[in-house]
């Protein structure tokens, strides 16, 4: 039986936690949301900063183009402009990939 508040999802998430999340800096969060207008946390009434879920996803864009990618930070607002779902279904096929590779490498391990 499932209860009510298994399925309770946080709304907002500190600067710390989504840079834990992600593996990036406070330092370098903060530097993007002035470089990207996509990324704008809202503040709560002790002025920290609270992201959602969609400026997690736009932070988790712009680190991949950024790190992975190897963008220029010009080149990744291009990219975001103007092929932000690419650049998302992009994310998401690395992630199934890296996830079957870690299967099979436990599967290769477990023989």
């Amino acid at each position: 039986m499932s209860h009510p508040e298994d399925s309770i999802q946080k709304q907002y998430y500190t600067i710390g936690e989504v840079a834990k999340e992600l593996d990036l800096t406070t330092s370098l969060i903060r530097f993007w949301e002035t470089e990207f207008r996509e990324i704008n946390p809202k503040k709560n009434r002790k002025g920290n900063r609270v992201y959602t879920e969609k400026d997690i996803d736009t932070l988790k864009k712009i680190r991949y183009l950024l790190k992975s990618k190897k963008y220029t930070i010009k080149g990744a607002k291009e990219r975001l402009k103007h092929e932000s779902k690419a650049v998302e279904e992009e994310i998401q096929i690395r992630e199934t990939l890296l996830r079957l590779r870690a299967f099979l490498l436990e599967l290769k391990e477990s023989l």
